[in-house]
């Protein structure tokens, strides 16, 4: 069913979602997706709330480091990337590496038995994250290795600190599960798959739960980490399938709240976990999908839906996937509203002049604010992460020129401010990485990392740009 579905959306989702970023002419967009920084001691605060970022004496910027991309036969999954105080770490082939900050030093390497094949997007807060990879690597290029392992790594120390794995759990099923996604809430790492989900101690990879069917035949499909823990179910047999979302015990998998989707609502992604927030789309019996994903805001104490918020495409950039519940990108939630970018849009007469804006709207009452941050002529802006009650937001380049930017938008006045902008022109810009769709940005204290999440051969562009793992900015 869920291949059918998608292949029903696929020109939808190509078309319509996505958070691309078009630079000008629309040659080569990225998609971003941002992660939490840490508390900045100096500087002058950002924008008008209480965060941690601070605007650099000087916001101009240059490039610190790049890095290769590796070489490979084939197309191999890299996504992930996390930022410590003094380490940028990035998956590579069948090893995650961290690197200096400054300057782009190698300082660890973890060697992989397998690819990696999915990593979280949340970090403890001693530096530890949660990652699944292949048991083995492909004997050929042809070959495909089931993605069952499920560990843990130290992102100051560069160690593997556990991996482990679970069966089927009956005598009929003793093989390895699968998986497809790995998140992490506090001390737990859960991880899921076409089977269900399984949970581990992040200290000690202790088992916490493993893949089971209840008597309505639910299964854990997909779990959103963060502040707390939510799971995605998918319950009844085909031909009365329905979904549901629940606020769950991260030590014992007992619910603590459960949502049911409205009926036709399928495959639901978790935008964020505390407040609850959910999205979906509508799908009628033959197949069709809506043109609008709706946003459900959800009591995580009660499972009690609060309000919907309609996001139409031919309006809002909204890019969640399928087969990622924690694939929402270019949407954030702070301040007890959510934020989003809208689509580019003409400015005045001139046909090819376009702009976009980012607004919110109120979680409660689901009605749009006041907010409305321009992100100006020629120029486009789209949400990555709070940063207590501000907004941190990637300003993408006029086409043909770097003037790539971070800024902090005020929670209360909305006022962009900038934080880091490149100013790399003409020839010179064309020396400078390109990243496909997947990329990642993440910002903290003047720096700024992008990278891809998927490499293959070495191209170049048609703008003459060339490929790199990742791409560092810092202020000078």
């Amino acid at each position: 069913m869920r291949i059918v579905i998608a292949a029903a959306v696929a020109t939808v989702l190509i078309v319509g979602g996505g958070v691309w970023y078009a630079n000008g002419d629309g040659e080569r967009r990225n998609d971003v997706r941002g992660s939490a920084g840490t508390d900045g001691k100096s500087g002058r605060e950002a924008a008008d709330g209480p965060g941690g970022e601070r605007v650099p004496t000087d916001t101009r910027s240059e490039v610190a480091f790049a890095l290769p991309v590796p070489v490979v036969t084939t197309d191999v999954k890299v996504a992930g990337s996390w930022l410590t105080d003094t380490v940028y770490v990035k998956p590579g082939v069948a090893s995650i590496s961290g690197y200096d900050i400054a300057d782009g030093t190698r300082l660890w390497t973890i060697a992989l038995p397998g690819q990696l094949c999915a990593a979280s997007h949340h970090t403890s807060k001693d530096n530890r994250t949660a990652i699944a990879f292949e048991a083995t690597k492909p004997r050929t290029t042809k070959d495909t290795v089931p993605c069952t392992e499920v560990g843990a790594i130290d992102l100051t120390k560069g160690k593997l600190l556990w991996s482990r794995s679970v069966s089927g759990g009956t005598a009929a099923d003793d093989q390895k599960v699968r998986f497809d996604e790995v998140t992490l809430s506090g001390n737990t790492v859960a991880a899921s798959g076409d089977k269900g989900g399984a949970a581990w101690g992040l200290t000690d990879g202790r088992e916490l739960w493993k893949p089971q069917l209840n008597a309505e035949k639910c299964a854990d499909v997909g779990y959103g980490g963060g502040e707390t823990l939510a799971a995605v179910r998918r319950c009844g047999p085909y031909e009365s399938l329905y979904w549901e979302v629940q606020n769950i015990n991260t030590a014992t998998r007992e619910p603590i709240s459960t949502f049911r989707m409205p009926t036709g609502f399928a495959y639901p992604s978790i935008v964020s976990t505390r407040p609850l927030v959910v999205t979906a789309k509508l799908f009628s019996a033959s197949g069709d999908v809506s043109d609008s994903r709706d946003f459900f805001s959800i009591d995580e104490k009660t499972g009690k839906l609060k309000t919907i918020i309609p996001a139409p495409r031919d309006r809002y950039v909204v890019d969640c996937t399928f087969d990622e519940v924690e694939g929402c990108r270019g949407v954030v939630v702070g301040n007890d509203r959510i934020y989003f970018p809208t689509e580019e849009h003409q400015v005045g007469t001139e046909e090819f002049v376009r702009t976009n804006e980012i607004v919110s709207f109120d979680l409660t009452t689901g009605k749009p604010t006041s907010d409305k941050a321009d992100a100006g002529v020629r120029h486009a802006m789209y949400p990555l992460r709070m940063d207590g009650g501000n907004l941190i937001a990637y300003r993408e380049p006029v086409f043909g020129e770097g003037s790539k930017q971070i800024v902090s938008i005020g929670g209360d006045s909305f006022t962009p401010v900038t934080l880091l902008a490149s100013h790399v022109r003409g020839s010179t810009h064309d020396t400078e990485c390109a990243f496909s769709y997947g990329a990642e940005i993440l910002y903290t204290h003047g720096r700024m990392f992008m990278s891809d999440g998927m490499i293959g051969k070495p191209r170049k562009t048609s703008t003459g740009e060339r490929t790199c793992l990742a791409l560092a900015y810092t202020t000078v």
